[in-house]
């Protein structure tokens, strides 16, 4: 579902600027190193098999397990209204939502294993609190709108983040968004939809609507990262193809798209400041609440601890299931090459 800027550390506080990676000393690596810039440079693909510095590696293993980890953790929030849809129409879209983001989860954690980190690697990493997820699932889901304005914000915040991935240079990576983007464009539109049959509603469904879009305006910008001045990693992964358009940039182009959306739907941002800017043609917007942004990553909003238990918990309880799904495929190999023999 989500990302946030995944320059964000898998540490407790930002970290400083990276320096740009240099190539290796010795001949032969500084020639694979150079083979590699070279298809950088030419937005050429990089592929499993192929040669790549390790410092790109560690990079995408942290991005995309990061992102594979959002898609998981962020089924937690609206499948808690599973339950409590209003109607078996919203309940079965509710559902197939849910799922869809349980399917991205599992193509990320694929595309990470390709960099030869296994699955079990990177969800021991979650579940000890020493790989991040993005911060906007430690917040709760208080009435049925946080559900609409989930999918119309942070989908539409998470689009266009995950859209210039598609054109990332590892090519797993950029092939599972292509996927994802798709699903995640429809996410966005049936949220905003439901906002809008709520907003045709009482004044208590369209007050909802408001309170929640104040709750979740702040929280889906600071989606998009820190400042591209405070973001550590930013450099290097645009230089690497990894990374096309910086954090700042994709606020702004969210900011600018979204400006009108909530016109049409009747709902007023919560920002004083929000105002075009013909000088820039982009509307120019308030400050952030970086420090409520750093202490939620930092494992201390609302709901971290509340997230990651519920997600300990369904690993434990389904190990049952995975042991089972090994016994089998254990046979099947067995009486397989027994067949063949």
């Amino acid at each position: 579902m989500y990302t946030q800027s995944f320059s964000v550390p898998d540490g407790d506080a930002p970290a400083a600027a990276v320096k740009l990676v240099s190539g290796a000393s010795d001949n032969a690596t500084q020639d694979l190193q150079d083979a590699f810039d070279a298809r950088i440079d030419a937005d050429g693909r990089i592929e499993p098999q192929d040669w790549m510095p390790d410092a790109y590696r560690k990079t995408l293993v942290r991005q995309i397990s990061q992102h594979a980890h959002s898609e998981i953790v962020g089924m937690l929030p609206e499948g808690n209204w599973i339950s409590r849809a209003p109607s078996l129409k919203r309940k079965a879209i509710l559902m197939a939502k849910v799922q869809d983001e349980g399917g991205h989860g599992l193509y990320l954690y694929s595309a990470a294993e390709t960099l030869g980190t296994s699955r079990d690697e990177m969800l021991e990493a979650l579940h000890t609190g020493r790989a991040k997820y993005s911060s906007i699932f430690n917040y709760p889901t208080l009435t049925w709108a946080d559900v609409g304005v989930i999918g119309w914000l942070v989908d539409g915040a998470a689009i266009m983040n995950q859209i210039p991935l598609c054109r990332c240079s590892y090519g797993p990576y950029a092939r599972a968004m292509v996927r994802v983007c798709k699903e995640e464009s429809f996410h966005q539109r049936q949220g905003y939809e439901a906002l809008l049959v709520m907003m045709t509603g009482t004044q208590e469904q369209k007050d909802m609507v408001q309170d929640a879009v104040n709750r979740w305006w702040w929280k889906c910008l600071a989606m998009f990262g820190p400042p591209d001045a405070d973001s550590p990693n930013s450099a290097q992964g645009m230089r690497w193809g990894i990374k096309r358009i910086s954090n700042d940039d994709l606020r702004q182009k969210f900011v600018d798209a979204t400006v009108p959306q909530a016109k049409v739907l009747g709902v007023t941002l919560p920002d004083p400041d929000l105002k075009w800017n013909e000088a820039r043609q982009h509307y120019d917007y308030g400050a952030i609440d970086w420090d409520e942004f750093w202490a939620t990553v930092n494992g201390n909003g609302p709901c971290n601890k509340e997230r990651l238990n519920t997600r300990v918990k369904a690993w434990n309880e389904g190990a049952w299931v995975r042991e089972a799904a090994l016994a089998h495929a254990r046979k099947q190999q067995a009486k397989q090459m027994k067949e063949a023999a």
